[in-house]
């Protein structure tokens, strides 16, 4: 008690208290703008954590990333953009919505459910931090290869497409995910003598491109005055309400498993989302409404993606493994203030820690008021004319993917992912599956050699560990389902007659 005290007081300090303010609104900000991610706004206040104390040094970081998590979702619901990676999953969901006139339903049920997830995963760091990092860390390559086939048939399996069309997109996703170097070989693939593909290719202009360009594609093709109409819902904060006791299950549900996938070093808030989602959909009692704009995906994967980012601090405080990108920055922060990540954390510096955690929790509180003001400002977006608005979107398209690594390079594989999403979209091919191809397709591969060096071959090998074994076994059968399913609908399509 004596020590939560102490915390409490370091926290409720005038200049730690304007920090989470400012850092709030500077996320909200930033998270809007499609190409600016949580990552990158994280990464703009390391220079200003330089001058602060260590406890609003580490609030800022921690503020910035969770409201920057949920300002995702407003380009999303709005213009089918998702400002950040964790709004890909359910932004096909969310923009059903708004072209039904329910913008508000949308955006207030992710920023409720983004609260509350954050909330209850700050809750499961300070009780379980050392229980679920010790957890965490004992994942091996086998692991985290199942995951992440796992990942890859939970995007097939929500897309709103058929089986087929859903498969074909996810294998262009990982087709793109192969450009680069041979993992191992150490040739480069499909690269046709650009060094900057040597890298592969660069997550955030891919996404850009093929939700945002695509986007602006499509709209040059129909009537450029046209406005997609704003429905007045009355009181936002009885929406909330409503979604909280409908859907309560769901968020909790969804914040426990976010808070342990974000607890796996790399796993991520976007992956987070993913499951979720997938999930979501498995278990509904109305699974014919995903893909019609049902709030239900999307109270299961923000409330997911916002606690993953709590639980991304677990490995990092513990063990100093980042969780995530985001981490990866407050580690550096945290041992420039003096902080060593450690298992002894909690006894070196406990109060500080207890101090973090409770600047967490504050900030997913002040994302409620703050997160109404930004989507009653951003519904006025959808009363501009569709010729100012894409022009616009194309700027911040471009700018969004040249900030990556300022290349110019970066934009031209902006522009042709964009294209080549608009030609996917014109023939019912699905975006979502792609995108988990790319952002998936380079880890399942290292992971999977990995292992298949380590057990010299033997395929038995990805499941002699008790772990790998469930997933592997739950992953086959997903599979299984899903072929069996499509091959029934082949058959009644066969003998329906002509």
């Amino acid at each position: 008690m004596e020590q939560l005290v102490e915390a409490l007081s370091l926290v409720l300090r005038v200049d730690v208290l304007i920090t989470i303010l400012l850092s709030a609104i500077f996320g909200l900000f930033v998270g809007s703008v499609p190409g600016l991610t949580a990552t990158m706004s994280v990464a703009l206040l390391v220079p200003i954590t330089f001058f602060l104390d260590p406890v609003p040094a580490v609030a800022a970081i921690a503020t910035a990333s969770a409201t920057a998590i949920f300002a995702g979702d407003i380009p999303g619901a709005l213009l089918r953009i998702p400002g950040t990676p964790a709004s890909a999953a359910y932004v096909d969901e969310a923009y059903a919505l708004t072209k039904q006139g329910k913008s508000e339903v949308a955006l207030g049920t992710s920023l409720i459910t983004a609260s509350l997830g954050g909330l209850i995963g700050v809750l499961l760091l300070a009780v379980f931090a050392q229980q679920l990092a010790a957890f965490a860390v004992k994942f091996s390559s086998v692991e985290y290869f199942w995951l992440g086939c796992l990942g890859l048939t939970a995007a097939v399996a929500v897309s709103s497409a058929s089986l087929s069309r859903g498969a074909l997109s996810l294998l262009i996703g990982l087709l793109i995910s192969t450009v680069g170097i041979d993992i191992a070989t150490g040739h480069p693939r499909f690269t046709f003598g650009q060094m900057d593909l040597l890298d592969g290719v660069s997550f955030v202009p891919a996404m850009i491109g093929m939700f945002a360009l695509s986007q602006v594609l499509r709209s040059v093709t129909v009537d450029l005055d046209v406005k997609v109409p704003v429905a007045k819902i009355g009181s936002l904060s009885k929406q909330m309400i409503g979604t909280v006791r409908l859907y309560w299950k769901n968020i909790l549900r969804s914040s426990v498993l976010g808070n342990l996938l974000g607890a796996l070093p790399g796993a991520g808030a976007d992956i987070a989302a993913w499951v979720a989602f997938s999930l979501s959909k498995r278990f509904s009692k109305t699974p014919e409404k995903f893909g019609t704009g049902h709030p239900e995906g999307i109270a299961d994967a923000g409330s997911a993606n916002n606690a993953a980012v709590a639980g991304a601090w677990t490995p990092a405080l513990v063990f100093g493994i980042p969780g995530d990108t985001v981490t990866a920055i407050a580690i550096g922060v945290m041992m420039l203030k003096g902080i060593t990540p450690s298992p002894r954390v909690f006894e070196t510096d406990g109060t500080l820690v207890l101090a973090i955690f409770l600047a967490f929790a504050l900030a997913n509180l002040i994302m409620i008021p703050l997160g109404m003001i930004a989507i009653r400002l951003a519904r006025h977006a959808l009363s501009v004319p569709t010729r100012i608005l894409m022009p616009v979107i194309l700027i911040f398209c471009i700018v969004g993917s040249y900030a990556v690594d300022n290349t110019i390079f970066s934009v031209w594989i902006m522009l042709a992912l964009g294209v080549l999403a608009y030609l996917m979209e014109e023939n019912d091919i699905p975006i979502a599956p792609a995108i988990l191809g790319i952002v998936l397709g380079k880890v399942i591969e290292k992971n999977f050699l990995i292992t298949m060096l380590k057990t010299q071959g033997d395929v038995l090998g990805f499941f002699d560990r008790p772990v790998a074994a469930v997933l592997g076994v739950i992953t086959l059968a997903l599979w299984s389902f899903l072929i069996i399913r499509a091959l029934r609908g082949v058959t009644v399509k066969q003998e329906l007659p002509s």
